[in-house]
Formats: structure tokens, C-alpha cells, sequence
């Protein structure tokens, strides 16, 4: 019996050892976010369905998967989320589809920019890799100011930093950016 108190005094130890280090860990990347060593890379909020329809028109968002209620709830999450980590404004990049655009407003951290490098390839696995390249560009070209928020998809995210993200999930990535960047954090307003 004594045997397996130690064992669990153990097993608890380690837990609460590994909690510390990621929470610090955690920690370090919202500072490296701050002070613009990293840019938080997120996937719109929930705009259910997969893709987009047939009839998809860029100029015409009634053709397009919009957020719903919970999303643009998801999206509002994120202004009092980002605080909590000391980041009051971003300089905020964004896919051209509206579903992005959405998130990228109602998160309201600042004026949104479009990036097309941004937009989804999703329909159009080729132009990935070259919409990749740019996305690096940009964000390497980019000088030093208010945190950097780029506002994407499932599909650039996957391409550029090996994750494949929820809805309304972010990763922090380390600056500058590489085709084999590192990953600080994966975050959401909620977890």
C-alpha cells in the first residue's frame, strides 16, 4: 500500500511539474507575441460547413459559409482574451473571405488589412505553396509595432505551421517566419 502512495506522490509530482512548464512556457510565447518576436496566426471562428459552395463570389458574401452566432460570439472572445495576455491593439491581416474578414472585425483589435496570401486554398491545393511563400514574406517584411493577428484558414495553417486547428483556434509562431517555423502555443479565448 505504501508502495503505491509513493508511485502516486510520483505520478502527481510530474503532473504538476509539467503544468508549470507549460504554463510557462505559455507564458513566454504571450511576451514573445507582445514584444513582437512571434505573430498569432488563427483560423476564423465557426462558419459551419466544409469549403465553399458552388456559386462562391470573393465580392458577394451571401454566396459564401458566413459565421454563425456562436462565431462571431467566438470572435468577440478574443479582445477580452488577448487582454488578459496584455495586448490592448494588433495590427490585423486578413483573408479576403468574408468569414475571415468577420472574425478579423469582431474581434476588434484594429483596422483590418487583406492579405490574399491569406485566403483559403482549399479548392485550389497548388497555389498553397506559393501563397505560403508570401505569407512569409509579409509578415518577415512587416517593421516593429503593435502585435501582428493573421486572420486565415484551416488549410493555410496546416501549410504553414504543421497544425491542423479548430475553429477559432490560434498558434503562436515564433518571428521570423520559415517554412519550418516553431510553434510557441496553440490558443483559444475559452481553453
Amino acid at each position: 500500500m505504501m508502495r503505491t502512495w509513493k508511485i502516486l506522490g510520483v505520478v502527481f509530482a510530474t503532473f504538476l511539474s509539467a503544468t508549470a512548464v507549460g504554463s510557462e512556457s505559455h507564458q513566454q510565447a504571450w511576451e514573445a507575441l507582445k514584444d513582437g518576436r512571434a505573430v498569432l496566426m488563427l483560423r476564423h471562428a465557426l462558419a459551419p460547413g466544409t469549403g465553399d459552395p458552388a456559386n462562391f463570389d470573393l465580392d458577394d458574401c451571401s454566396t459564401q459559409r458566413n459565421l454563425n452566432d456562436t462565431g462571431r460570439e467566438q470572435a468577440r472572445a478574443w479582445k477580452p482574451f488577448l487582454a488578459e495576455h496584455g495586448i490592448t491593439e494588433a495590427r490585423v491581416f486578413s483573408s479576403q473571405w468574408c468569414r475571415c474578414m468577420d472574425t478579423a472585425r469582431e474581434m476588434a483589435m484594429g483596422e483590418v488589412t487583406e492579405w490574399p496570401s491569406l485566403n483559403s486554398f482549399f479548392s485550389n491545393r497548388g497555389d498553397g505553396p506559393a501563397q505560403t511563400r508570401q505569407t512569409i514574406a509579409l509578415v518577415n517584411q512587416l517593421g516593429s509595432g503593435a502585435p501582428v493577428i493573421l486572420v486565415s484558414h484551416q488549410v493555410n495553417i496546416t501549410a504553414l505551421a504543421g497544425i491542423f486547428p479548430s475553429s477559432n483556434e490560434g498558434v503562436i509562431i515564433s518571428l521570423p517566419l520559415a517554412e519550418e517555423p516553431t510553434i510557441l502555443a496553440r490558443v483559444s479565448p475559452g481553453r
